[in-house]
């Protein structure tokens, strides 16, 4: 019985761990990508199919439908933050990528439509 209990426990464990993206990238300076269009734009590139993609690029490329139809409930706090500067930088700076990206990762709008009023206390016009 206790074999049973423990593995069930186990397997909990494993399946909660499965839930949360990999913060294996969360020390990524943002802020040396943000001030530099050639690292941004290899990312976008990345994300858009157009050019090589960095280890954390493809982590970022593999998993990033998921969090924007969950609303990034698998990310970390790091990972949320740093998504909303990203997308703060893009949509101030950068609207074209972000036209390019939305087009390909929200085309329907969903992601925008829900995240409005959050976006807009943040600073983020959508």
């Amino acid at each position: 019985m206790k074999v049973l209990v423990f593995a069930t426990f186990a397997a909990l464990v494993v399946a909660a761990a499965c839930q949360k993206y990999t913060t294996k990238y969360d020390n990524v300076d943002l802020d040396q990508i943000i001030k530099s269009d050639r690292l941004m734009k290899n990312y976008v590139d990345c994300l858009l199919d157009r050019g090589k993609c960095t280890p954390d690029g493809q982590e970022l490329k593999k998993n990033i439908a998921d969090a924007l139809q969950t609303d990034c409930s698998k990310c970390s706090e790091t990972q949320k933050d740093g998504s909303k500067k990203i997308l703060k930088h893009l949509v101030k700076d950068k609207r074209p990528w972000f036209d390019e990206l939305a087009a390909k990762y929200d085309p329907s709008n969903a992601y925008r439509e829900r995240n409005k009023e959050e976006f807009a206390k943040e600073g983020i016009t959508l």
